[in-house]
Parts: C-alpha cells; structure tokens; sequence
C-alpha cells in the first residue's frame, strides 16, 4: 500500500480559542468544502464538545457527483492545540488527518498533516496520479481560500515567505 502525504499551512489573525472553537465543530466542514462535494453530516452527537472516540458521519461526492459515505473518528484531542481524525469507513484505504494549532505573533499558524492511501493496489496509484491528488490539493486550496476571505490573512505569513525566499 502506498501511503501519500499532504501537508498545508495557513496562518489566520485569530487567537487560538477562536482556531479551536471554529475548527473542532465538525459542522463547520460544511462551509469550507467545496459545494460540488455536496458535504452534509449524517451521523454526530450533537451538543458534545469534541472529544475521542466521537463517531462523525458525512455524505460526500468526491467525484462526478457519485455519493459516498464517510465515517470518521476522532482519536485524539488536546485543545485547543491539535485533534486528530481517521476515516473508519469510505473511499481511502487509510485517512489520518491531523489539525495543529499554535500561536504566533498576531494570531495563529495552522497545520493541516494528512496521510492517506488508495484501495486497489496499483489501480488505486493510478488514481491518484490521474485525478485524486489533484482533487485533494483542489479541496485544500478552497479552504485556504474560504478561510482567508472569512478570518482575512496575518502578515506576518508574507512576510516569513518573503524572508525565507531571501535566504534560500
């Protein structure tokens, strides 16, 4: 089995209480995936802070519409700093996502870690070079955007990228 990794970061002007109360409500997944995804959550335990062992269902269509099942647990937590979420039961052979909080200087540098891996062998790597990779980095780059139009974006990002390309 291949594993395949995607790693993103984003630093957002919001203080780590407010990273942690938007980002640990899985119902506001919804707002930061793509629209032709047709995310709905199925399956949750309303009224519960998020916590490990918490069983999340949702409806997704990944691909040319094609509804899927998504069963996710969260396995680890530690607020407001990281949580962790495995898929138990859909498309990837493996899905382990992990959200990492941490202040900086004027808000909060986020780190998205997620490794995953295909079902069917080579067919499945075939995939991912045709069209799962892509869509992957399709899915992260509306959120990055759908998270900067809704919290704005922290300088201090700009300028750290404009500081490392001068000494790189």
């Amino acid at each position: 089995m291949k594993v395949y990794q995607l790693k993103r970061e984003q630093y957002l002007p919001i203080s780590l209480e407010e990273a942690w109360q938007f980002f640990s409500s899985p119902h506001n997944l919804k707002d930061i995936t793509p629209q032709d995804m047709g995310f709905d959550i199925v399956l949750i335990e309303e009224g519960k802070p998020m916590y490990p062992g918490m069983i999340i269902g949702y409806k997704v269509r990944p691909l040319w519409g094609i509804p899927m099942r998504w069963l996710t647990e969260i396995t680890h937590v530690q607020a407001p700093y990281y949580f962790v979420d495995e898929q138990r039961f859909g498309p990837y052979a493996l899905w382990h996502h992990q959200h990492w909080f941490e202040e900086v200087e004027g808000g909060i540098k986020m780190t998205d870690l997620v490794h995953y891996a295909l079902p069917l062998g080579v067919l499945g790597r075939l995939a991912h070079a045709a069209f799962v990779k892509k869509r992957l980095e399709e899915i992260f780059d509306y959120r990055f955007r759908t998270l900067e139009r809704r919290f704005g974006s922290l300088q201090v990002q700009n300028e750290l990228k404009r500081k490392s390309s001068l000494y790189t």
